[in-house]
This record gives C-alpha cells, structure tokens and sequence, in this order.
C-alpha cells in the first residue's frame, strides 16, 4: 500500500489540513503523522519518510537538495499551497521525483479580511475595542466610507478578481495595476502603477512575489500615495520596503496600513510595524477558514488519487523529469 508522510504538526494538521481530507487520504493510502509538536526539521523529515512514497508538505517547512538526494523510496512531493518556493524542485528533479502544489483557493477568505481590515482602518475600530477593554475612554473621531472611495489592486489574479467584486458590491470605484493581465471585468478600470497609487485611497498589495517584485513598493511608491490614503499588503512580506514604509507611517505621508503578511517567521508581519499605531495586522490569517484550508488540503488528496489511479496528477510542476515517480505509477 503507498505510504505517505503528512509533515504538519498537530496544530498545523487542524488548521491547515483538515479531518475530512485526512480521512480521504487515509482510505486510500497509508498515512504517516508528524508527532513532534512543531514541524519537522530537514533531518526529522528525512528520518520519517524513509519508508514513504508520497511526502505532502505543510507551508512551513523548507525542503533542500538533501531531503531528495536522501529518500531513495519518495516518488511525489505534493505542496499543500501555491507557493513552491521553499522546496527545491530541481534537486527534486535530480532524483526523478514529482512536485505538485495545490490551486489557489482562497480568493473569497483573503479578500474578506481585505474588506474588514479596510474598514478597521477607515473607521479606527481596533483602537476603539483597545480602549473599551482596558477601561479608559476614548475621544471619538470621524470615520470614512467605503462607499464613494477608489479601490486600487495591485496584481489582478485570484484575489484581486474576487477583491474587485466586492469593492463594486461596496459601491466604490475600483481600478487595477497588471501588466500581465488584460482587464475585461465590467466596471473595473485598468491603470499603470504610478496612477493607482496617486489616485487610489485604499492600495492593496497583491502582486506575485518575484526576483523582478522585491520592494515593488518602496519609497518612491510611496510618496506617490495620498496623505490620507491606506497601504494594505495580503501577498508576501518581501514585496515591500519595510524601512520606507515605517518612515512613510512615522512622517504621516500615509493614513495607515494594513497587513497580514511580511519578513517574520511563516510570513508573519514584522513586530516593528505590527505595533506601529496606525496599523491594523494579523499573523498571516487571511486563508485560514475551514473552506480555504480544504480546498487546498483536498487538492492533495485529489492528486493523490490520480498517482494510485495510474494517472499524472493535477498541478504537476515537473511531469517530464518525474522518472522515478513515472516508473512506480505510470508503468501500468
């Protein structure tokens, strides 16, 4: 029976795995749980899967050349997430091994928390909450609508499509910044890059973290954003300049941000800007909610399936140098 090695910690398999999908997976093929209470180092992993066909990941863990030159057994590596970054695919390669990684299913939940942060910012709710449960009083201020307001996305993909609706569903006025896409949606304006951040009151960062992205925003685009305009990053930590950005707070030459990503450990937001005053973050929980997490988590399970079934699974990176994963279940 094919063995697999399911690398989440106990807490990492609940929030980001699932019973249901465990159980799926479990029907069809002989699970092997992480048992230490964090998630496994490279040794620990390698240690584990000795005896395993099919290792799928948690985001966490980083897998080098060492963890596939060491596994002579694995045939498939399957990514419970997008981002494929920390694996070293051509090392997997090497050794023949398949590299898959789930689709992105997690539009509706990162774009709620993108509506809620923007309105937390508009309308100063965090502090206000933070007043009222240490007991002191707090001098009321003027909040501002969503309504009327320029929504300006950065990165039209998953996120900035489903983000986009509810923008228009808010009645603001949305427009976008994507080079690579060609912007068809009714009621949606496409722009270049220095426009949406001149003209925009909330920005949002949802670009796809690249060598050619690194500090996309940094203080330059900044300067070009309205006094009272609110930078929002929900895509990777790396995108921004985070030194220009804690001066562009400290100087006033934006209202505030808004952010669930950045440079600290599992892309949590930085602890400098986490607890600047005018910004409103979280420890990288846009996905987490249970129909994101299972859209993902089952994904694997689907991928899975097709291997015992004989069939190249979907979202296969590496198809044509998978011999070793071909020869165990393709020779049929």
């Amino acid at each position: 029976m094919t063995k697999i090695f399911l690398t989440h910690s106990p807490v990492m398999r609940t929030q980001y795995y699932g019973e249901k999908a465990l159980a799926a997976l479990r029907e069809i093929a002989e699970v092997k749980l992480s048992s230490g209470p964090g998630e496994p180092s490279v040794e620990e992993m390698i240690e584990a899967a000795q005896d395993c066909d099919v290792i799928i990941g948690a985001r966490i863990p980083i897998v080098p050349a060492l963890v596939f030159d060491s596994l002579p057994r694995l045939a498939a590596f399957c990514r419970v997430a997008v981002d494929v970054r920390n694996i070293d695919i051509d090392a997997a390669s090497r050794n023949g091994v398949l590299v898959t990684r789930a689709t992105p299913g997690f539009g509706p939940s990162v774009s709620e928390w993108i509506i809620g942060t923007m309105i937390n910012l508009s309308r100063n709710i965090v502090d206000y909450c933070l007043a009222y449960r240490q007991n002191r009083d707090m001098e009321v201020g003027m909040g501002r609508e969503l309504r009327g307001a320029t929504l300006g996305i950065i990165g039209y993909g998953t996120i900035g499509r489903y983000l986009a609706s509810l923008g228009l569903a808010f009645g603001m006025k949305v427009q976008a910044y994507d080079p690579f896409q060609s912007i068809e949606t009714e009621g949606v304006g496409q722009c270049g890059f220095d426009e949406l951040l001149s003209q925009s009151d909330f920005v949002v960062c949802l670009a796809v973290s690249t060598p050619e992205t690194h500090h996309l925003i940094d203080a330059r685009a900044l300067s070009l954003m309205q006094s009272h305009a609110f930078f929002i990053n929900a895509s990777r930590g790396e995108l921004i300049d985070e030194a220009a950005l804690l001066e562009a707070l400290d100087s006033r030459k934006i209202a505030g941000a808004g952010m669930d990503v950045g440079m600290a450990l599992d892309q949590k937001p930085s602890p400098a800007l986490a607890v600047h005053p005018r910004v409103v973050a979280s420890p990288h929980i846009g996905g987490l909610t249970p129909e994101a997490v299972e859209h993902q988590a089952w994904d694997t399970v689907e991928q899975v399936r097709a291997m015992l079934e004989g069939r190249m699974p979907p979202n296969a990176l590496n198809a044509g140098q998978a011999h070793r994963f071909a020869s165990r279940f393709l020779a049929g």
